[in-house]
């Protein structure tokens, strides 16, 4: 009996070439299912020959560089730099450049979705929020004047390996166990480590990936919404009351342009000319960035009809956590690292919707809806030889204590180094006795702290990083990855400045060579961000 030869992988498109791992595997895939090798020897195609199909595929001609995926830049330099562009790329531009996967895709599918009007939505950037909304609202006008792209776009990866189907349109249920305080009594910051049951959602996870919640609305704050609107809690909407809707359906904060174009057409005069202002994302009174829902509805004093209210709002969004445990280490659990966020407006508090919901009102057995987003590019090296190098003050600790944690159950040789910093030593060590065990036993090789409010003088974890750059560049000469997790307004650009004055001082470079060897470690894989 004869045994069918299978036919060899086709593997014609280059790593180099500027496609995701996604995209390759399937334009291989597509390949193969047209052309017949008949026993034909295949030649890979060259970078640049990768690139010419992808102009082929689009075609427009784009080169499939971007330049403006820095989660760091901000919106009016990214737009700048896709000037020119087509369509879909300059929609790519505008976007938050997380990848985080809050909207279901990464920046690029999401905006080739949109592109090809196969997504409609265009306020699914949580991160990048009403800027990023309104830029594609605005770039989405030249949608009917030119046609779609034609640009193949590879399946969007929220939904995890192992658990097929799940995603943020079709989450899971877990099981909320328990929370406790990070923080001792006297820290100005009020941070906690959450864990919660997957044993029924058969959600299955890896270090790096990102944890998507269904929060709920505060209900004092849904209460008072109902009660400046005038309307009855019980009012039917499509099947539900006003409150389950407002409690679970629609975001209160902030206040979208939609409700404010709602409320030009019921008001008059100079009300109506300070609504249609801020609807088109003007700031009449210099108060636009307190405005949430609520505040929207005081401060033009309106009642408008309930259901017409309610379409006006946006739709209450997942909120995405670091997962900060490791399957390896707890199988069946997961772990977040969460930071409550309340702040003071005028005379009203202001609450962090998920955080506060995971801080104050969930309790021990709740169910919430939950799925896992699938990191792009953050995670830890597949030769666990490797040497890491982990930079997380705050809550960007989160993915580092499941690096660490995965690491200890897998028993990974490779050598730990943790960057760590907050406000005050004695208030906001995070995971302290856990981290000085793994100290202790040789898994945590080094542990640098940096306490921002303990001494006269602010001293960060980037400041840490030029103290012990010379054994740091060390690290990086035997191959370390490094990895950085946190906010990327100021912290994940001053390490980034750090490690190229690092790079310049202790590796004999020059600024230019320094900026490019950091480039380099980006596009090697091993400078990785997971930074918000």
């Amino acid at each position: 009996m004869n045994q069918l030869t299978p036919p060899p992988k086709l593997d014609l498109i280059p790593e180099s070439a500027p496609f995701s791992a996604e995209q390759r595997a399937w334009l291989n895939g597509f390949f193969a299912g047209i052309v017949s090798l008949d026993g034909a020897s295949v030649t890979p195609l060259s970078a640049d020959q990768g690139a010419a199909v992808m102009q082929g595929v689009a075609g427009d001609g784009d080169d499939g560089e971007a330049p403006w995926h820095d989660q760091t830049m901000p919106i009016a330099e990214r737009m700048a730099l896709a000037e020119g562009r087509p369509l879909r790329r300059r929609m790519m531009a505008a976007m938050a450049q997380q990848d985080c996967g809050q909207c279901g895709y990464n920046c690029h599918d999401y905006s080739e979705a949109i592109a090809s009007k196969a997504e409609a939505r265009l306020n699914l950037c949580v991160p990048g929020g009403k800027d990023t909304a309104r830029m594609l609202k605005t770039l989405s006008e030249e949608l009917d004047k030119a046609p779609p792209t034609k640009t193949p776009v590879a399946p969007a990866s929220a939904a995890p390996a192992g658990a097929p189907g799940r995603s943020r349109d079709n989450p899971a249920e877990a099981t909320f166990l328990s929370r406790r305080r990070l923080n001792k009594e006297g820290s100005e910051k009020d941070t906690w480590h959450l864990e919660l049951d997957l044993s029924e959602a058969e959600l299955d996870y890896v270090v790096g990936d990102s944890f998507g919640v269904f929060p709920l609305n505060e209900p004092r704050l849904v209460e008072s919404v109902m009660a400046a609107i005038g309307a009855a809690p019980d009012f039917a909407i499509g099947g539900r009351t006003l409150r389950q809707v407002l409690t679970d359906q629609v975001s209160l904060a902030p206040a979208p342009d939609s409700l404010f174009q709602l409320i030009s057409y019921i008001t008059g005069g100079e009300r109506r000319q300070k609504a249609k202002a801020l609807a088109s994302g003007e700031d009449p009174d210099a108060d636009a960035a307190t405005l949430d829902v609520l505040a929207a509805v005081q401060k033009f004093g309106v009642k408008p009809d309930p259901e017409a209210f309610v379409e006006a709002l946006e739709p209450l969004q997942p909120r995405l956590y670091s997962i900060s445990s490791s399957c390896n280490a707890t199988p069946g659990k997961v772990s977040l690292s969460v930071d409550a966020v309340r702040y003071m407006i005028k005379d009203r508090k202001r609450l962090g919707v998920a955080s506060t919901f995971f801080a104050d009102r969930i309790k021990p057995g709740d169910k919430l809806k939950v799925y896992v987003q699938k990191a792009h590019g953050f995670g830890l090296p597949q030769d666990g030889n490797t040497p890491i190098i982990m930079i997380g003050p705050g809550t960007g600790i989160a993915p580092f204590r499941a690096f660490l944690h995965d690491r200890q159950a897998t028993k990974a040789p490779g050598r730990n180094w943790l960057f760590f910093g907050h406000q005050r030593s004695d208030y906001d060590f995070f995971y302290a006795d856990e981290l000085n065990a793994m100290k202790a036993s040789g898994l945590l090789t080094r542990l640098s702290l940096a306490w921002s409010r303990d001494g006269a003088q602010k001293f960060y974890v980037q400041d840490r990083m030029r103290e012990v750059g010379r054994d740091l560049w060390a690290w990086l000469a035997d191959g370390a990855h490094i990895y950085v997790c946190g906010d990327a307004k100021r912290m994940a650009k001053d390490v980034e400045r750090a490690l190229v004055d690092i790079a310049a001082q202790f590796g004999a470079r020059s600024t230019d060579e320094a900026i490019s060897f950091v480039a380099d470690l980006k596009k090697k894989g091993r400078y990785q961000q997971d930074v918000y």
